[in-house]
């Protein structure tokens, strides 16, 4: 993933949290990467300066939302195609049966790990939300309970 998009690790999970989660914040970003506030910042800046961020004003005008430019939405798309296409390749010697067992365990070890929305966030910033979207996404169901 950093590789198709020429950028350290933070950028790739940053593009796709905004790809996801257009007009958030900097704290809110800063949460789901695991980042401190000035570190965002900093990788902000260098994803603004490179024309994938466009800062705007929050609809309560007192604080900054982060929106991905169209060059933003490419790259994030990039990410997410880069993401599956390991993830085919890891996936390639198994059976369907197999996969859908790695699966389920998956699921459980993910449920296991989601002890909060912060927790949850953070596990799910390189996910493909079209692959795995909330009503099924198991993380997402530890958070609301519905699982």
């Amino acid at each position: 993933m950093e590789t198709a998009t020429g950028r350290g690790a933070m950028a790739p999970a940053a593009l796709v949290t905004l790809h996801h989660a257009p007009d958030l914040r900097i704290g809110g970003l800063a949460r789901v990467l695991g980042l401190t506030h000035p570190g965002t910042v900093r990788l902000v800046d260098r994803l603004e300066a490179d024309g994938l961020v466009v800062r705007r004003e929050a609809t309560d005008g007192r604080a900054v939302a982060l929106r991905l430019s169209p060059a933003g939405q490419r790259a994030a798309r990039c990410v997410l195609a880069a993401r599956a296409t390991v993830l085919e390749r890891a996936l390639s010697g198994f059976t369907a049966a197999e996969t859908r067992q790695l699966t389920s365990f998956v699921a459980r070890m993910l449920v296991g790990l989601t002890t909060d929305v912060d927790v949850a966030d953070h596990l799910c910033r390189l996910c493909d939300e079209r692959a795995c979207p909330a009503a099924t996404c198991p993380v997402e169901q530890a958070i609301t309970g519905e699982r």
